[in-house]
């Protein structure tokens, strides 16, 4: 198996850390919000790469947390529950979004029961430890608003800052940030911790004496959270191509600063799903959620299906002209499927796995299925099943009813005595049942309507 490594800039062959487990990390979403497909397309990728490292033999240990506590979720529970206790109202509101993510991933044929899934503000004092570490190794200092990361401490120890993208010196600032998320082409010291602000959800911590109570930085969160559940080194982190700095770059910084080479062997980014051109975002409102493509009438693994028409390297653009060829693609599937209900399978195997094990290339999948159903009578059980395991496309229905094959033998017996108004009308009734037939050399062929 082959996969892009970020941190190496190269397509690499996949070699656990241990034969006996792969561990996988993704960064999960912020949950003070639906999100939408532009982000969902990152997570179904997350999916493809499990299923696909099950399949070549391994077995995984997949974590992704909830980012529960930041800048985002704090706003947006104030603002929704001002009168609950800052704390219980940041519950509230994330307990709530963590459970429609939930939803939405299962919906897209993500499968969920193969994650293990950790809330922030439930690792907190993984977090306060992680931050005790680095102030004792004069990695972090304390300031009034909060503890920040050294960049110059960290590089004066020999280490690397830009490990996954180019940093040099011209885009590198003294200042300190303290928002979660900021400018993507300047460098600055980064809060790991921040000092309590009136009216905000805070949590005790003293540091070298000070009381520094307050809440965690974004970056801090995920590097407590993946080591806590996965060790150090762990095998893979994945996550948007957005996230590759700041976040992975700082993760890398905080879990290796003071000691430790190597914090995740292989970086796995994939890229935007654009709009009109255009990054999704929230700011900008020109995003899309699951709920959108389900109230034009798509399915949700319609947009699956067309999420992995392209290459996880490649960046490509959501067009309901685009999900609407995806729909008749699961269509056209579905049909070929059902056809081993109704003509002898064909007992030759389509092997899906190489073209996934090179470097996830599910377009190459997608092709080879094309060809698999329109070479063949009607696909077997072993390669229906393989697209379902490492796809997450569930094209097996059950049979049609006994009350269905009843019309359509009947519509066949009215052919036979030439009595086309009974035909026409039986072929009306089973249309209403949700039934289409076609009259082919091999018989009379139904496909779901």
């Amino acid at each position: 198996m082959k996969i892009h490594n970020t941190r190496t800039r190269q397509v690499e062959d996949f070699k656990p850390l241990h034969d006996d487990l792969v561990r996988i990390y993704t960064c999960g979403p912020t949950v003070y919000d639906h999100i939408h497909i532009g982000n969902l397309s990152s997570f179904i990728y997350a999916d493809i790469l499990n299923r696909c490292i099950k399949a070549s033999g391994h077995t995984v240990k997949h974590v992704m947390n909830f980012t529960d506590v930041d800048d985002k979720t704090i706003r947006r529970s104030l603002e929704r529950y001002p009168d609950e206790p800052p704390i219980a109202a940041l519950k509230k509101l994330t307990k709530e979004y963590s459970n429609l993510f939930l939803s939405d991933v299962e919906a897209i044929g993500n499968s969920v029961e193969s994650v293990d899934f950790i809330n922030a503000t439930d690792s907190i004092e993984a977090m306060r430890q992680l931050i005790t570490e680095l102030y004792k190794n004069d990695f972090a200092y304390v300031a009034d608003d909060g503890v920040y990361f050294s960049i110059q401490k960290y590089k004066q120890s020999g280490k690397q800052y830009g490990q996954l993208t180019d940093i040099n010196e011209s885009n590198t600032s003294a200042a300190r940030i303290q928002n979660d998320e900021y400018d993507k082409e300047s460098v600055h010291d980064f809060a790991v911790w921040k000092i309590k602000k009136e009216g905000e959800p805070a949590w005790e911590f003293e540091l070298d004496g000070q009381d520094v109570t307050g809440r965690p930085g974004w970056h801090i969160e995920c590097s407590a959270m993946s080591v806590a559940m996965l060790g150090q080194p762990f095998d893979i982190h994945t996550g948007g191509i957005d996230l590759v700095f700041p976040h992975h770059e700082n993760e890398i910084a905080q879990s290796t600063a003071g000691g430790g080479e190597l914090y995740a062997k292989y970086f796995f980014h994939n890229e935007h799903l654009l709009v009109d051109g255009k990054k999704m975002s929230k700011s900008l409102n020109n995003f899309h959620t699951l709920r959108d493509i389900q109230k034009k009438g798509f399915e949700p693994l319609a947009f699956r299906l067309m999420v992995l028409q392209s290459h996880y390297r490649s960046q490509s653009n959501f067009s309901w002209d685009n999900l609407e060829a995806a729909q008749n693609r699961l269509r056209n599937w579905r049909a070929a499927a059902d056809l081993r209900w109704q003509l002898a399978p064909d007992t030759t195997n389509s092997n899906l796995l190489e073209y996934l094990q090179n470097d996830l290339d599910t377009p190459a999948t997608l092709a080879a299925i094309d060809q698999y159903f329109s070479i063949v009578s009607a696909p077997n059980q072993a390669t229906l099943d393989q697209i379902n395991s490492m796809l997450g496309i569930n094209l097996l229905s059950d049979d049609i009813s006994q009350a269905q094959k009843q019309l359509i033998a009947d519509r066949l017996a009215a052919r036979t005595a030439k009595d086309w108004n009974l035909s026409d009308k039986l072929r009306d009734d089973l249309k209403l049942a949700g039934i289409e037939v076609r009259d082919t050399d091999q018989g009379t062929i139904w496909a779901r309507s």
